[in-house]
């Protein structure tokens, strides 16, 4: 069946926002987000001419998300808790002002403990910000420091303390299967995080990903049989404290599901600004894929309003075509442990869920999904092979 870009959409799925502050104060080793480190003696960064080129990104974006309402918004990074609660406040303001922001919606920062200050999180309350993610990795001392991470374990247990101070809802992320990482110390930090009883936990599997310096010069870690113990052990310690493990590593209280990232295993839509932020717009008859250019100041001056004509910060764009849009689906949605609604799919793909009839055979086939005629959901052999799971409906695959 040839790959047509053609497209026909009911209605447009839901919209967030998300906004890239690409600063930290130093790169972490494992790190390959588009991040870089504050450089200079006194740490200088364009703060206030980058929180202008945001506000003007997301000004010439609106024609393509016009009329349309933002569901949630996440400030990620990077490390965007080094901007001012100044500098929050008058981005969220610029996104009120130029939007419709829904009714309690979902606004998270992302922060790392080596930048938490009491004042300046009341500060991000009061700005509008009602979601804490913090960086936490360990609280473990040792692999803090293999981590590469400017905070220690006395710093990472004051963040959470002060998140809880001015937020109801926090998440704490943590990795497992660090360098030398023993069953027992994994098993220390996640019962660590447990108890502080954070609405959500995430639990990422360390992975040594290209251009970074872990996979140059690769560390010591536990081999697969010990890494997949630790991730059974997290998942059973964690549902003891009373969490769901509702995608591959999100584990949260009843309720507390991030929303934001609900929308993008789901498919739905998503405008980026800021450096190298990533969107996928969906309109009537076409989706489209795009990036921003990704070196600060090549985005800086894209949106620099000294120019005489504005020069798009858009650095790539492209139409989602038919096999694609299928596999994205699949590839996000089959992390969430309850599955999806089959009437989900042809939604926010367009296409009739017979177009993977083939893939969804060889799968059940495999035992790697069940499904009726309502859900399609990964069984516990498809979430612990997931990759095996998605090869299916890969569009090269033939299946």
């Amino acid at each position: 069946m040839p790959d047509t870009p053609s497209l026909r959409l009911k209605s447009l799925p839901p919209l967030s926002l998300y906004i890239h502050i690409p600063w930290c104060m130093k790169k972490c080793p494992y790190c390959d987000f588009n991040s870089h480190e504050v450089r200079g003696e006194n740490g200088n960064v364009p703060e206030t001419e980058y929180v202008t080129a945001l506000i003007r990104d997301l000004e010439t974006a609106l024609p393509q998300i016009w009329g349309r309402s933002i569901t949630s918004v996440f400030f990620g990074g990077g490390t965007p808790s080094l901007f001012s609660a100044r500098s929050i406040d008058a981005i969220l303001t610029a996104v009120r002002t130029l939007l419709p922001l829904e009714h309690f919606a979902e606004v998270t920062l992302e922060a790392n403990p080596g930048t938490f200050e009491v004042q300046k999180f009341a500060d991000f309350r009061a700005a509008g910000i009602n979601r804490l993610s913090i960086g936490i990795q360990s609280f473990n001392p040792r692999h803090l420091q293999s981590l590469g991470r400017i905070h220690d374990g006395s710093q990472a247990h004051r963040a959470v303390e002060i998140a809880q101070e001015n937020f109801d809802n926090v998440n704490l992320d943590l990795m497992y299967a660090l360098p030398h990482q023993t069953m027992e110390e994994a098993r220390n930090d996640i019962k660590t995080a447990a108890a502080y009883g954070v609405p959500h936990i995430s639990a990422y599997h360390l992975t040594l990903e290209p251009n970074t310096l872990f996979h140059r010069y690769p560390p010591p870690l536990p081999d697969n049989d010990l890494a997949a113990e630790m991730q059974v052990m997290i998942e059973q310690t964690l549902a003891q404290s009373g969490y769901l493990n509702y995608e591959t590593s999100a584990f949260a209280q009843p309720g507390c599901e991030s929303r934001h990232n609900m929308n993008y295993w789901l498919f739905g839509d998503y405008l980026g600004i800021g450096a190298g932020a990533h969107s996928k717009i969906s309109f009537a008859d076409r989706m489209m894929r795009q990036m921003r250019y990704k070196q600060p100041r090549d985005y800086l001056a894209k949106t620099s309003p000294d120019m005489m004509a504005f020069d798009s910060p858009v650095m790539e764009q492209h139409e989602v075509g038919q096999n694609d849009r299928g596999f994205e689906f699949m590839m996000n949605a089959l992390r969430l442990t309850g599955g999806f609604a089959t009437k989900m799919f042809e939604e926010r793909t367009g296409l009739a869920i017979d177009s993977i009839q083939p893939q969804l055979d060889e799968a059940e086939r495999r035992q790697l999904i069940t499904r009726d005629c309502q859900r399609i959901v990964p069984t516990l052999a498809g979430r612990r092979f997931l990759n095996d799971l998605l090869q299916i409906f890969l569009p090269e695959s033939g299946a």
